[in-house]
């Protein structure tokens, strides 16, 4: 006898438009002539594979920052699952690392990188608050970290000529550092010390003056250093390839490299918890988007499903921003980030 069954799970539970999450059911028993349907509120969802115990689903364009996932039978409905949604916050952009939340007044710092050495007419953006985006008028060719000092300083990388440059009044690029070879990530450890990647293949200490010295060596990466600090001190970098097994390293106050996890493709953005947990944005056994590493077991869990994602970070309201390539979204998690990165 035919049943639409149950829906007693899906992951994961937090999504971006166009992502892929698997529907888990009991009790699924479609019978051979009837058409099985999903829906997301009420949205026609499209599926990718389906058996007696689960489905793959695309969640569609949606404008809710949740959605009720439900399967339909012929002419019986499931019961009806509640996920999170990313809710669009902005597009057209050109984002290669993690955006970063101005702590003087929670406006999102955004960029529009454009091709190593193609100059672009705007490339970095405050969105506000109340939703308004605003083009800062600072010429940086390719910005793409983007880190706040403890003093609440702006500093932006520049990989076309290996530059750190601090925004001043978000009008004026002042030179605070070069030499830094493809410069990429950025961030700042709990004493202010600046420490930028450079993706050929070093990690820099900048100290005051903006003289840089050598502080690890990690493996060269075909995109970017993502750098960030964790709760324990230690600078945590990924370095993304083409394989599916890419490392995200662990460097202590020394320099000395360590693994902490592996079996991930192409890592890019890195953010931690208050808890200590660590989230990258990269692929995990084919799935695509956001993964939460453990702070105590390092089990690595697919947290947020969505494609191209390069970055992310959390805003003081416990919100989740998450950067693909060209869009910026947010997911209300109850998530609280530290304040290092």
């Amino acid at each position: 006898m035919a049943s639409v069954g149950k829906i007693e799970q899906v992951r994961p539970k937090h999504a971006l438009p166009g992502g892929e999450v698997e529907i888990a059911v009991v009790g699924f028993r479609p019978a051979a002539d009837d058409r099985i349907s999903c829906f997301t509120n009420g949205i026609s969802t499209r599926i990718t594979a389906s058996s007696s115990s689960r489905l793959l689903v695309v969640l569609p364009e949606c404008d809710d920052s949740s959605a009720i996932v439900q399967i339909e039978n012929g002419e019986n409905e499931s019961n009806g699952y509640v996920i999170t949604l990313g809710k669009s916050l902005a597009d057209d952009m050109h984002i290669v690392a993690n955006p970063a939340i101005d702590p003087s007044d929670d406006a999102l710092i955004l960029t529009r990188s454009g091709s190593r050495g193609q100059q672009l007419p705007n490339t970095l953006f405050r969105l506000e608050t109340d939703g308004f985006l605003d083009e800062l008028p600072v010429e940086i060719l390719n910005p793409t970290g983007i880190a706040f000092s403890p003093s609440g300083a702006m500093y932006v990388t520049n990989r076309s000529d290996g530059t750190v440059s601090r925004i001043e009044r978000g009008e004026e690029a002042v030179p605070a550092a070069s030499g830094l070879g493809i410069a990429t990530g950025l961030a700042f450890d709990s004493n202010g010390m600046m420490f930028v990647g450079d993706r050929s293949g070093t990690i820099y200490r900048v100290a005051e003056f903006g003289d840089p010295e050598k502080f690890a060596s990690i493996e060269p990466s075909v995109a970017a250093y993502h750098i960030a600090f964790g709760p324990d001190g230690r600078l945590y970098a990924s370095s993304p390839g083409f394989a599916s097994h890419d490392l995200v390293y662990a460097i202590d106050e020394h320099g000395k490299v360590e693994t902490f996890v592996r079996g991930l493709g192409r890592p890019q953005g890195l953010a931690f918890d208050r808890e200590g947990n660590l989230y990258i944005a990269a692929c995990f056994r084919g799935r695509h988007g956001i993964v939460r590493v453990d702070a105590e077991t390092r089990a690595i869990e697919h947290f947020v499903s969505g494609n191209n994602v390069v970055g992310l970070c959390f805003t003081r309201s416990g919100e989740m921003i998450v950067a693909t390539s060209d869009s910026v979204y947010s997911l209300n998690l109850g998530i609280y980030g530290t304040l290092l990165g």
